[in-house]
């Protein structure tokens, strides 16, 4: 590969989780959050994002991100105030930006009245404020606060600190950076003092407008690190000359101070400066000849500066980028050891070895090394679903928008951990069920008001580990789903009998039926029929399950139970008739063995089993799955008490159990097709195939719930 597009790559997989991070912080100050590590992280993301593609040449992001940057800044120094009407600009010109990147990345284009418009939007927060002064470089003013500077005891220098002598080039100021904000970095590290040197400027007549003439020599005092120090300059390195040096530890600097102070007792610096400025307009400015000193800026300290950052203040654990193929194939081998390891334990077995031999013993710990291997190797995959929550506040705005609806997304347990294919597919699914909460769910601001509730509507996303699994819900405050619509509407589609008898839960239940819809119209949001359909497929493709409850007038509450791995899983292997099945082991509450008496058939040819006084129903597995044409006698097999979604329970009925062991998932949909009642399937210690069930779609299948939805057509 080119190393220049390994690069270039690698830019815009940064760009990806800085435009994250922006997306974190302006929600953040949305919500009221104005700390100067949340503006600084914001301002840090595009400054980032901009340094980059100044580095690629990518002109039209450079320049939306330079305006994006400007008023950033603006904020991050106090002179713009952090306000709901600052920051909805902010969160319009960080979806421009994403565009923008998208655009470099993939070839596309990007709307440009659109970004001209949020620039211009941007440019006139800035506008308004007055600058105490400026100095034209040839390519825009940079602004300088001017202090007083006086004569009194100047502070100790520190016996640490580093000179940095600093000269930019045109090329820096083409890709619009500038030099005041790197300054402005620089002073976050400790306390600065600051020389201009302009001996290089020419007369106004000779003077290139693309050119650059000024340099600096910046004195830091602080416990910042050369590191530190250096990559403030990060993204402007090889467009300037820089040269860092520590200070000379036999002076504190203070020869230094009292040059600058002397120079300027009793100087009145904003009378300078307007003088300057009114010369260079003239064309009266000193030439280099006449020029035999250079001109001190100092940055005293004060309230307005901000508090020097240590550099270890931040430090993070160390990270390595590797491509995610070299991953997946990690996880692939280490699937491959699960099922070499199965096999010889299995062998051994057959062999007819004692468990205490030392060649038991070995495959014992070679099975617990194995197993961390394994979590390990998981846990490198795994990440949290904050990556796709965080697209969906949004989301939601821009729903909001179409709609005419106020709505919040409120999101809980951002950090819950999943595996990474999970969360790439998860995205889809929820962006389905976030528009058709704010669409559907939700009712217009006067309605809610009409109602007794806030104009403004909740929609809820939140994530947790249940029993080996992870449960995302989304719900809303909304009306609730109306089920005499609902009936209406699917039984004029066809897609119910007139008069069939539903309870609540399958009413419910049947927009997720392929061409169900309640809108009255087609629109860019919903009323095409695709949408909850294609999110129970997508669910049920990862191994998932979807449920719903809905209260009318209070809302609905939809819940994804998803694997939290799609690559091994911990299991209980079974027999059914002369077929060997596994069944997931964080579904199983306990085994028992049923007794006849406890066993009783119900209408339909149904039966349940009475456990601890209460009543469950009990599915024969070799029957659901037509391994058996007679059910099994109860006293014959063995009973698994499962629980399902909502708490739900059902007894499994199996000829034996084999023994629990940890299999590899392979799936069954991507090698032969769907099967009702099966998740996927596995490769035994012995080389066998064996099918891993999908307990709550045996459940479902049982009840006969789609035998009465599906039409008999």
């Amino acid at each position: 590969m080119d190393p220049m597009a390994e690069i270039k790559a690698t830019f815009f997989q940064e760009c990806e989780e800085q435009l994250a991070e922006l997306e974190i912080g302006l929600l953040a100050m949305e919500a009221g959050d104005s700390g100067s590590e949340t503006v600084n992280a914001v301002f840090r993301a595009v400054h980032s994002v901009k340094g980059g593609a100044g580095a690629f040449g990518l002109e039209d992001l450079v320049r939306f991100a330079h305006v994006f940057e400007t008023a950033m800044d603006e904020v991050r120094t106090g002179r713009l105030a952090s306000s709901p009407d600052i920051v909805k600009p902010m969160l319009r010109a960080a979806d421009v930006l994403a565009d923008l990147v998208r655009a470099a990345r993939d070839g596309g284009e990007v709307d440009a009245a659109r970004s001209d418009a949020i620039a211009a939007e941007l440019s006139a927060m800035t506008d308004g404020d007055a600058h105490a002064s400026q100095v034209d470089d040839g390519m825009g003013e940079i602004d300088f606060k001017p202090v007083q500077v006086t004569t009194d005891d100047p502070p100790a220098r520190e016996a640490s600190g580093w000179t940095v002598r600093f000269k930019p080039r045109s090329e820096l100021y083409r890709k619009a950076n500038e030099t005041v904000l790197l300054l402005r970095e620089l002073a976050r590290l400790g306390e600065v003092e600051v020389e201009l040197d302009a001996s290089e400027l020419p007369l106004l007549p000779h003077l290139d407008p693309e050119g650059a003439y000024l340099a600096w020599t910046i004195h830091l005092r602080g416990e910042g690190s050369e590191a530190a120090v250096r990559e403030v300059f990060e993204f402007v390195d090889t467009d300037c000359e820089l040269d860092v040096q520590p200070c000379d530890p036999d002076s504190d600097g203070q020869g230094d101070v009292e040059a600058v102070a002397d120079l300027g007792a009793g100087l009145d610096i904003d009378a300078l400066i307007r003088n300057a400025q009114a010369q260079v307009r003239d064309g009266q400015a000193t030439g280099p000849d006449t020029t035999t000193e250079a001109a001190p800026v100092v940055s005293a300290p004060g309230a307005n500066r901000p508090e020097p950052v240590k550099a270890n203040a931040s430090i993070s654990a160390p990270t390595i980028r590797v491509d995610l193929e070299r991953v997946d194939r990690l996880i692939d081998l280490v699937g491959e050891l699960v099922i070499n390891q199965a096999m010889l334990a299995q062998r051994v077995t057959e062999a007819g070895m004692a468990r205490a031999s030392s060649v038991a013993v070995g495959l014992d710990e070679l099975e617990q090394l194995t197993r961390e291997i394994q979590d390990s190797v998981m846990a490198i995959r795994a990440q949290p679903v904050k990556s796709v929550f965080q697209r969906m506040p949004r989301l939601a705005r821009e729903v909001a928008g179409a709609t005419g609806k106020q709505v919040r997304v409120v999101t809980e347990g951002e950090g819950t951990e999943v595996d990474k294919t999970v969360i790439e597919r998860l995205a889809d699914p929820l962006t389905h069920m976030i528009r058709n909460a704010i669409d559907h769910g939700l009712e217009k601001p006067d309605s809610r008001r009409d109602s007794g509730k806030n104009p403004e509507g909740v929609v809820r996303l939140s994530a947790l580990h249940r029993s080996g699994r992870i449960v995302i819900e989304v719900s809303d405050d909304g009306a609730g789903i109306n089920r005499e619509r609902v009936r209406a509407i699917a039984a004029e589609k066809g897609l119910i009998a007139g008069d069939a008898m539903l309870t609540d839960e399958e009413t419910d239940n049947l927009i997720f039926m392929p061409g169900f819809s309640t809108a009255d119209s087609v629109s860019d949001i919903s009323g095409r029929g695709v949408g909850m359909d294609v999110v129970r497929r997508s669910i049920q493709e990862l191994g998932g399950r979807i449920s719903i409850v809905s209260r009318p007038g209070l809302g609905s509450t939809f819940t994804m139970s998803l694997p939290l791995t799609l690559a091994v899983l911990d299991g209980m292997v079974l027999s059914v008739g002369d077929q060997t099945l596994v069944a997931p082991l964080t579904a199983i509450v306990e085994t028992l063995q049923p007794r006849r008496s406890d066993v009783h058939s119900v209408s339909g040819g149904s039966r349940v089993i009475a456990i601890r006084d209460r009543y469950v129903a009990l599915i024969d597995v070799g029957m659901a799955l037509g391994y058996r044409s007679e059910p099994l006698d109860p006293e014959a097999g063995v009973a698994l008490l499962i629980e399902g979604e909502g708490g739900s329970r059902a007894v499994l009925l199996v000829d034996a159990i084999q023994g629990q062991r940890q299999v590899v998932i392979k799936s069954l949909e991507a090698n032969y097709r769907q099967v009702v009642g099966i998740a996927a399937a596995t490769i035994l210690g012995d080389g066998r195939v064996a099918l891993i069930l999908d307990a709550d779609a045996l459940v479902a299948a049982s009840r006969g719930a789609e035998m009465r939805l599906l039409p008999t057509g």
